[in-house]
């Protein structure tokens, strides 16, 4: 049985530690998560899914606000003795006396294929950068930024109308296994890390708020782009009559018309013009109004 202690925060991780609890060859000693934030219009405070999980199933849960800086949570670590931590989506950077504690290694699950898209939101720069594929990588955490030796890498592929919440879930339901071979490989000797290559280095770096904001000239497919890849989290927008218009759907549409005015309005939805090709929105989450059609929405304006 291989002893672990899992780090996690967000739902991203939550198969991952059911797969590995359930497993018959996984022991999981503890979970270390992000501690209690507040969420939603009423700000209550919530805990984190992989808490939700731990308390029913009765693991115990340290919250840290820094890991790195608590030395009474790492001492408790170190008396379980784990053989591997394996952290998805922690979010706090581990410092070297905590990589130090298990017997093993500390593995990390990100999510692209390394050494491409190191960094905070692999998942959404992929997208938005109009890749076919990415991925998922389990890695020895060193010290830096991702650039741990590589364990294993599963491809995924991207369809043209993927948006960030489908690869979301395409990567939760792939990870599990991943980890659990990797923790397994590791213990028994049967799988060799391998170093990142220098070659193809990029940083997926944290979305910026000028970033969200769509710049009608551009093409339309970079467009359709961000609002895949950031669906939600936390929305591509423009502005419209002093109001914000978040877009959700879209879909490319091989015709011209003047940057930021609206070309047509069909049963489809809104055509845009843009720097080359229009942009046809389907779905908008207008400023203080639910999510709905962008045809009805803009035949409401113009009443």
């Amino acid at each position: 049985m291989i002893n672990i202690v899992f780090f996690g925060t967000p739902l991203i991780a939550l198969k991952s530690l059911e797969y590995l609890y359930n497993s018959d060859k996984i022991n999981v000693l503890a979970v270390v998560t992000q501690p209690d934030k507040p969420a939603g219009r009423g700000h209550k405070i919530t805990m984190s899914p992989i808490k939700e999980f731990a308390i029913s199933n009765n693991i115990p849960v340290y919250q840290p606000n820094s890991i790195r800086k608590e030395p009474e949570i790492q001492n408790e670590l170190k008396k379980l003795s784990p053989d591997f931590f394996v952290t998805f989506a922690f979010g706090q950077i581990l410092s070297q006396e905590v990589l130090d504690i298990p017997k093993f290694e500390t593995i990390n699950l990100h999510a692209s294929l390394l050494p491409k898209y190191r960094g905070a939101n692999p998942i959404q720069r992929a997208i938005i950068n109009g890749d076919k594929e990415t991925g998922i990588c389990t890695m020895i955490t060193e010290l830096g930024l991702d650039c741990g030796d590589v364990c294993k890498k599963e491809v995924i592929q991207i369809s043209q109308d993927m948006n960030c919440v489908d690869l979301y879930d395409e990567i939760s339901n792939k990870s599990p296994k991943l980890i659990e071979e990797t923790l397994l490989g590791i213990y028994e000797g049967t799988l060799c890390p391998v170093k990142q290559s220098c070659d193809g280095v990029c940083m997926a770096n944290k979305l910026t708020k000028e970033e969200t904001k769509i710049d009608w000239s551009k093409p339309a497919v970079e467009i359709h782009n961000l609002v895949r890849g950031i669906y939600k989290f936390p929305s591509a927008y423009f502005n419209y009559n002093n109001k914000v218009i978040k877009v959700l759907e879209t879909r490319v549409v091989n015709k011209s018309g003047k940057c930021g005015e609206f070309v047509s309005i069909t049963k489809d939805g809104v055509e845009v013009g843009c720097g080359k090709d229009c942009l046809l929105l389907v779905k908008v989450k207008p400023e203080g109004k639910g999510e709905m059609f962008a045809r009805d929405w803009a035949n409401g304006i113009r009443k």
